[in-house]
């Protein structure tokens, strides 16, 4: 326990290095497991068992930091169950040169592991005072009508920004975020994708879609206009889940994605950063699952790390 204490902050020592050696807005993982976290609430088997025992396992639902040193703010991407964590992730990472509550918080959609951290902005927690919260027109009217959400805004704890579909959301001279719809579970809300212009960089942010097929847009495509792309990797294979009908919740496989990207330059897999995994997804636990996959070309989105 105490090497793996040593080596996270040691980590944690070269990721602030590299953060204050960083002039232009840059992307910062604060977690990388599907909307359950990881291990799962509930899950004994041989995939979350050591993760149960050994807390540097542990990786919190996916979110980001969009970071923009040059003004010294920062926004949140998704508000995930594990915002507390994140946010003091964040603060560690950086040791306290922004601050603690991000300028605004981006948000996909209403799926529990996206937008439901903000009950920590309420007055029971934070009391947070008009947190910028951006999302697109039918996430906005489920905020508004929905308690608990609704408190939130009658006491003036979030503000909401409506975001239009394919229309820029110009943060500064420097950074621009757009939100594109994507098909999926559309309960509550539309979902959104984000493409992020920061600096001269645009990244690609899909944590959630049934499969790339019924898309309007051609995924391949999209990521060669992409530098980095933060995509859907929920579930590796059709063998997951075994006694559950894995239709009812189509995300593309991972082995669909890498068939996908067979024919393109590895400089186009190069781009690819699989995130928003599933505890039985044997890219957050085992080590030859992992390495045939980083071996194609593609990476594995790591928790802490910094992208730009």
């Amino acid at each position: 326990m105490k090497q793996c204490t040593a080596l996270l902050l040691l980590l944690a020592f070269l990721q602030y290095t590299n953060a204050q050696s960083i002039q232009r807005p840059y992307i910062q993982l604060l977690g990388t497991a599907q909307d359950a976290g990881y291990p799962q609430m509930g899950c004994t088997r041989n995939c979350c068992a050591a993760a149960w025992k050994n807390n540097s396992l542990r990786k919190w639902v996916v979110s980001f930091a969009l970071v923009d040193p040059a003004s010294k703010k920062w926004w949140l991407f998704e508000a995930t169950p594990d915002i507390k964590y994140q946010l003091q992730l964040f603060q560690q990472l950086n040791k306290g040169q922004y601050a603690f509550l991000p300028d605004g918080i981006f948000i996909t959609h209403a799926h529990i592991g996206h937008y439901t951290g903000l009950m920590q902005l309420g007055r029971e927690v934070m009391n947070a005072q008009q947190t910028p919260i951006y999302v697109l027109p039918k996430l906005k009217t489920f905020l508004e009508t929905n308690g608990p959400w609704s408190q939130l805004v009658k006491l003036n704890n979030i503000h909401i920004h409506v975001l239009q579909p394919d229309s820029i959301q110009v943060i500064n001279e420097r950074i621009g975020v757009t939100p594109f719809t994507v098909p999926h579970r559309d309960e509550y809300s539309e979902t959104a994708g984000f493409s992020i212009r920061a600096g001269d960089k645009k990244i690609l942010f899909i944590p959630d879609i049934d499969k790339w097929q019924k898309w309007n847009r051609n995924i391949v495509q999209e990521i060669t206009y992409a530098d980095i792309a933060l995509i859907d990797a929920t579930f590796y294979d059709s063998n997951e889940l075994p006694g559950r009908d894995i239709r009812e919740i189509p995300h593309p496989l991972v082995t669909e994605t890498v068939e996908l990207f067979k024919s393109s330059p590895v400089t186009i897999r190069n781009k690819v950063y699989f995130i928003h995994f599933n505890h039985t997804n044997p890219l957050l636990w085992n080590n030859s699952t992992q390495k045939a996959v980083q071996q194609q070309g593609f990476h594995i989105a790591q928790q802490g790390a910094i992208l730009q």
